[in-house]
């Protein structure tokens, strides 16, 4: 059958389910968006930069396990996309790249747009495709799909020279017949030995990432099989339900609090599985799991590379899990069960039920104590008010974050930013299930927040999306509002204003005395978003939450985005914030650490 190659690549897209193309036009792809426009399926999304539209895809396969497509131009749609290409690479997000290349058939040089786009990538995906002909198409964008999904996840770069689009090929779509896809079965030797290992311990430690998330409800039968506390990477929240009694805390080290740190430190074995140990999960590598320990994960570059395991395992986790299960049932109960269990579990929801009660916690899930206070209730003016604080008041996350979880249910979707945000997020969300947290972790980007709303809501319709922006992320990317008027899509953003970069305000502020180049210069974000045709209203007080979050149901009840201009209080910092300080500062050599402790006293009083 002949085609055009913008229709061979579309009929790929068809194949592997892909519901949405992100980016903007250009002119060597033209004939592609012409071949969108016909399909029944893949839905074309314009964005107001490329950037947001690698987030927006990203988010789609966090929130539905479908793959996104970021569709871009040659040279600088490229480029502006790299940020959300390379927070997929390092979060291990399944991402299609679409990339769109100058004429390979002319011969002729500096061409529009031309650059190395395969070097440009190859360090940020999994793998990169230039298809010479155009009977090459159809595989190589499947292909693309297969690999991207595939073992550790990430995204894939595939560059269509722009002759391709331009003229029509025989291809044959129907001979496509990728191999079958073989799960990682553990080694039956491996499960042996951890079986063995953790039926010597006294009381190990379950530690999940989001490489464990496939095992589903076998993590909960494993954890109360063990007699387990569990603990989760940030991006794992929600991997493990947290409304379970053996739920400890996103983190278990120097940046988790002191009762979880405590209850770590009484395990004799830690079973880490889905994880990396990596820097921002660890509260910058402020962890000591527990001996001995047993590491698995899909890819076998993973285990033992940050923290020596005593036994690393490759493997997919589901398949662990299940296979460990089955080895565990026939070795006797252990310590799971009787007054140490029931003691573990008690110590657990005391610690929570304190932490409620000084309000460094929020109840957001099913399960734990409601009497307790839900916020710190200390105010005062903090750096940077913005105008229309209420005086002496602000809004505080642990009771902003409650009423979220209150008013729109189990099924919301969160999206945060780098910083403050995404600490707040993960220490006050309470998370039943995976994909509820969209964050960017590894590589940390500013202005996810809100073009990931827009991407998880397009791809989740029927769940609640909430989108935590910082001020200053949100200055970078706030502008995809307009694609959320433009494609009716019903998202509520809520701008996390204080007036200054947060997290490294605050680092500023406790390691260095002083701040410089951090703060957020003012601006009028309601009649800017009004400017978009967004409806938007502030929010200065607790005493207002309720109101403003039953305003903004209803507008989204409309089909229609809204923006809340938050006055968030920010003058109580985070576990992960306090952690990190500590955990580096301890680093440092004695003539180090003294001189960063007295410039910042000195700072404090004399400055």
């Amino acid at each position: 059958m002949k085609m055009t190659g913008g229709e061979i690549v579309v009929r790929a897209l068809e194949a592997e389910g892909v519901p949405f193309a992100f980016g903007i036009p250009g002119t060597h792809n033209i004939e592609l968006y012409d071949a969108l426009g016909d399909s029944d399926t893949v839905r074309p999304i314009l964005v107001t930069d490329e950037q947001s539209a690698s987030f927006m895809a990203d988010a789609v396969w966090r929130a539905s396990g479908r793959l996104g497509c970021a569709n871009v131009v040659p040279g600088a749609g490229l480029t502006h996309a790299l940020s959300g290409i390379a927070e997929a690479f390092m979060d291990n997000i399944p991402l299609l790249v679409l990339g769109c290349g100058i004429r390979r058939d002319t011969g002729r040089a500096f061409q529009l747009h031309d650059i190395d786009q395969l070097a440009l990538v190859r360090p940020i995906t999994k793998a990169q495709f230039l298809p010479r002909t155009g009977q090459e198409l159809y595989t190589m964008v499947r292909d693309a799909c297969r690999i991207a999904r595939a073992g550790s996840p990430g995204p894939v770069f595939v560059e269509v020279p722009a002759e391709l689009y331009l003229f029509r090929h025989d291809v044959d779509t129907g001979a496509y017949s990728p191999d079958a896809a073989a799960l990682a079965a553990p080694d039956f030797a491996d499960v042996e030995r951890a079986a063995t290992l953790l039926g010597r311990a006294r009381r190990p430690l379950l530690y999940l990432g989001l490489g464990a998330a496939g095992a589903g409800e076998d993590l909960v039968r494993l954890a109360e099989r063990l007699g387990s506390p569990v603990a989760t990477t940030f991006q794992g929240k929600g991997a493990f339900p947290e409304s379970h009694p053996l739920w400890l805390w996103p983190g278990f080290g120097e940046a988790a609090p002191p009762f979880v740190r405590e209850i770590a430190r009484r395990c004799d074995a830690t079973l880490a599985i889905g994880c990396r140990f990596g820097e921002v999960a660890t509260g910058s590598y402020g962890v000591a799991p527990p001996r001995p320990l047993i590491h698995v994960d899909i890819d076998p570059d993973v285990p033992g590379r940050n923290v020596p395991a005593d036994l690393a395992v490759t493997a997919d986790a589901a398949l662990f899990v299940r296979r460990l299960l089955e080895r565990l049932g026939e070795l006797p109960a252990g310590m799971s069960a009787g007054p140490e269990a029931a003691g573990l579990r008690v110590r657990i929801r005391q610690g929570h039920a304190r932490l409620r009660a000084d309000g460094q916690e929020t109840n957001g899930g099913e399960g734990r104590d409601e009497s307790a206070r839900g916020a710190h209730g200390r105010r005062g003016r903090v750096h940077g008010d913005t105008p229309g604080a209420a005086v002496g008041g602000r809004v505080s996350p642990a009771r902003l974050l409650h009423a979220l979880q209150r008013r729109f249910g189990p099924d919301a979707i969160f999206t945060t930013d780098s910083g403050n945000g995404t600490f707040l997020a993960v220490e006050h969300l309470r998370l039943d299930r995976p994909g509820r947290l969209l964050a960017p972790v590894d590589y940390s980007c500013m202005g996810y927040a809100v073009p990931a709303a827009i991407g998880a809501k397009l791809a989740r319709p029927d769940s609640p999306v909430i989108a935590l922006a910082g001020d200053g992320a949100f200055l970078m990317t706030g502008l995809e509002l307009l694609t959320a008027v433009q494609y009716e899509v019903p998202i509520i953003t809520i701008v996390l204003r204080d007036g200054e970069l947060a997290q490294i305000a605050q680092f500023q502020r406790t390691a260095l005395g002083r701040k410089t180049a951090s703060e957020v210069h003012d601006h009028d974000l309601i009649r800017l978003a009004e400017s978009l045709g967004v409806e938007a209203f502030g929010m200065a007080s607790d005493a207002e939450i309720d109101g403003a979050l039953e305003r903004a149901a209803a507008i989204t009840a409309e089909g229609r985005p809204v923006v809340i201009d938050c006055a968030i209080d920010y003058s109580q910092p985070t576990f992960f914030t306090r952690g990190v300080v500590r955990t580096n500062l301890l680093r440092l050599p004695w003539p180090d650490r003294l001189r960063f402790v007295g410039r910042a006293v000195a700072r404090k009083v004399f400055v």
